[in-house]
């Protein structure tokens, strides 16, 4: 009678272990939106569930009926798992070969819509499966690689990039050296040649200093001592850093907006960021035109944006959504001829989200281009004092952190979300 007694405590025992293990399983599926497994979880060995439960890959155990018993929320997710299928049918071939012969496989694959299309589409994981306990189940881990591949790819690029754009001013460099030794009998030629030297030194110069830049702002780590930073004084800065280009260029440099503005940010940064984009306008503008950089408070009064409008060549439709990329350059022939490096707006784009803030921008060919930098204003920011700008902004809402194109050009006559300052001569070209 004893020996039936605990035969039966030891059945309920089993049974609640399994109906509390199959209602945790269950409420975790519903919050992934996905169904219950359709097997029992009392098929799986002792004290798997527990182990298989705080493992970080994606985990999946199969039946000796290639039906799935367990299925962890990822893997639903990611669409390994439908129902109680394996979804992938390399990964369902492995875990068969891995039930007739018991040795472990691993493989790598890709996920995803565009699956097979090429690097980018769909995720990639790591699969590893192996036969689990001696009732034909087998057991799939996969690790998502998605992401270690894209900063692997990225890793690669940027380094390729480097060399190249390191390679043209030393290879310059040396060309030219040669050339002065082999000229030194003639004046002229060695002081022609020493500036080209000159020049290719400060493009080398440049591109060392932006790589040391963007270096310190693409990662993760937040800022350091981030302090009250006056806006006014940024942009007062920016223009000043800028204005000997301008001139040569006959570009005028006026600013204009709300006035008294305060972020919380790093504000070397912060005036990098707006010389780059003043800068920029410059490079692609046409002689005797103008550039202007303008504040205003946003909608929700929490935010500002800065903007800086030029009346230049534009940007194709084609190149806006890469015009942020490290080294992408619309027209490299002008950017390398005007010491551009290629990653002054790859450091907008990483100084702004470092700020919490964002970048969009707005550009038609033939009609110029606006850039916009929008951050949270620093709480307790003094309300505007009848400084023109004040009222609603372009963007409503969160910040989302990521530079965007903007669909239309705003104007004061169309909406008044951006004011540009009004052209000292009535006669020169009309901001549109």
């Amino acid at each position: 009678m004893e020996v039936e007694i605990v035969a039966g405590l030891a059945a309920l025992a089993g049974l609640a272990i399994g109906l509390a293990t199959g209602l945790a399983v269950r409420v975790s599926e519903r919050a992934q939106h996905v169904p219950p497994p359709a097997a029992p979880q009392s098929a799986l060995p002792p004290g798997a569930a527990s182990v298989l439960s705080v493992l970080r890959s994606s985990a999946v155990v199969v039946d000796a009926e290639d039906r799935v018993v367990r299925a962890s929320s990822a893997a639903r997710a990611f669409g390994l798992v439908s129902g109680d299928r394996l979804m992938v049918d390399e990964v369902l071939a492995m875990a068969r070969l891995v039930r007739r012969d018991g040795e472990i496989r691993e493989t790598e694959i890709q996920i995803g819509p565009s699956r097979g299309r090429g690097r980018g589409d769909g995720r990639w994981f790591a699969v590893r499966v192996a036969p689990l306990g001696s009732q034909g189940l087998v057991l799939v881990l996969a690790e998502d690689l998605t992401e270690m591949r894209r900063v692997e790819a990225i890793r690669r690029d940027f380094v390729a990039n480097v060399s190249h754009e390191l390679k043209t001013p030393v290879g310059a460099l040396s060309l030219l050296a040669e050339t002065v030794e082999s000229a030194a009998d003639d004046p002229e030629a060695v002081r022609r040649f020493a500036g080209r030297m000159q020049q290719e030194s400060v493009r080398l110069t440049n591109l060392v200093h932006d790589l040391m830049t963007l270096s310190r702002i693409q990662g993760d780590e937040p800022l350091p001592e981030l302090r009250p930073v006056s806006l006014d004084k940024v942009i007062a800065e920016a223009m000043d850093r800028s204005q000997i280009k301008a001139g040569a260029r006959n570009i005028e440099l006026t600013g204009g907006g709300e006035r008294g503005l305060t972020v919380r940010g790093d504000e070397e940064l912060l005036v990098t960021a707006l010389r780059n984009l003043i800068d920029n306008a410059i490079v692609y503008s046409p002689d005797n035109t103008r550039v202007a950089v303008a504040t205003r408070r946003c909608d929700d009064r929490r935010h500002v944006e800065i903007t800086v409008t030029d009346q230049g060549i534009g940007i194709p439709e084609s190149d806006l959504e890469r015009i942020f990329e490290r080294f992408y350059r619309v027209d490299p022939a002008r950017s390398r001829q005007t010491g551009g490096t290629g990653l002054g707006l790859a450091i907008v784009k990483h100084v702004t989200t470092k700020h919490g803030g964002e970048v969009t921008v707005w550009s038609k060919e033939g009609s110029g281009s606006t850039f916009t930098i929008r951050l949270p204003l620093l709480d307790g920011a003094p309300a505007a004092q009848g400084g023109a700008g004040a009222g609603g902004g372009v963007h409503g809402g969160p910040l989302r952190g990521g530079p965007r194109v903007s669909a239309r050009r705003p104007t004061p006559a169309d909406d008044g979300s951006i004011v540009y300052p009004t052209p000292p001569n009535p006669e020169g070209p009309a901001w549109t």
